[in-house]
């Protein structure tokens, strides 16, 4: 469970991006946050994560059967507290030159002794579970290819593995089908959905559509604050509520197949 309480940023110049962000995910959640550009969303992930500190707030996590507060951990307890949040970001973060398997084995180096980091020394039952991992996502078959060899498509599922990997308590997604073309988002939504039986899975999203269809609960952020948290069903009033000028430009770009990554 993560409860999200009122946290704002503002910039060195004083000017607030977000106005007092509020929410709470548990297990069974798969949210889908959708907004205009700029409006925060990002913001509000790096928040989750600790990789931002909010000016004021507080982000709650049940951690071991403890609640933590992550916007106000420092140094080895926050490393601790990333190490259980799994992130799937949109650029895959991969390690190309590292076969597949390792790449996912990478997802726990932070979890273990710093010399077993040194040499990427994990035992045979943790290789088992990182080619279990795989086989949850449906590229098993791919374990020992180089990540450079394969397509979009194929490196987001290993970015999914990787995050099954470190037994995350929840997990966030950056926009993690932007550069995929139509089919390969489904697959990928496909692979997200049942994981929040296990945890939180959030994510950012810009095709509204797709994230209606495969989340069961939509939070709305415009202008730093959540405009919208409720069912996946959107009318489009009220998308064009939340995307105002955005909204023909992005229902355009729904339309129009992305090739970069199919």
């Amino acid at each position: 469970m993560i409860e999200v309480k009122h946290i704002t940023k503002s910039l060195p110049d004083g000017k607030q991006i977000l106005k007092g962000i509020s929410f709470v995910a548990e297990k069974g959640d798969f949210i889908g946050i959708l907004g205009p550009s700029g409006a925060g969303k990002t913001l509000t992930m790096r928040c989750l994560n600790g990789l931002t500190k909010p000016s004021s707030g507080h982000i709650y996590v049940n951690y071991e059967n403890r609640i933590k507060d992550i916007s106000k951990c420092r140094g080895r307890e926050l490393r601790e507290m990333r190490q259980k949040i799994g992130v799937i970001f949109q650029g895959f973060n991969l390690v190309k030159r590292l076969s597949v398997l390792d790449n996912v084995m990478i997802g726990r180096l932070g979890q273990i002794n710093s010399l077993r980091s040194l040499f990427y020394g994990f035992t045979d039952s943790e290789a088992k579970e990182a080619l279990q991992a795989l086989e949850n996502v449906k590229i098993a078959h791919l374990a020992h290819r180089k990540v450079a060899s394969l397509s979009g498509g194929e490196m987001q599922r290993v970015a999914i593995a990787r995050a099954i990997f470190q037994n995350p308590v929840m997990l966030l997604a950056d926009e993690p089908i932007a550069n995929l073309d139509p089919s390969n988002a489904k697959k990928i939504m496909k692979l997200l959905k049942p994981l929040a039986q296990e945890m939180p899975v959030i994510g950012v999203f810009h095709q509204p559509k797709i994230a209606s269809e495969y989340c069961n609960r939509i939070i709305a952020i415009k202008n730093g604050i959540v405009v919208y948290d409720g069912s996946p069903n959107l009318s489009e009033k009220k998308l064009e509520e939340i995307y105002g000028e955005e909204f023909n430009a992005l229902e355009e770009a729904t339309m129009t197949p992305t090739l970069a990554y199919s």
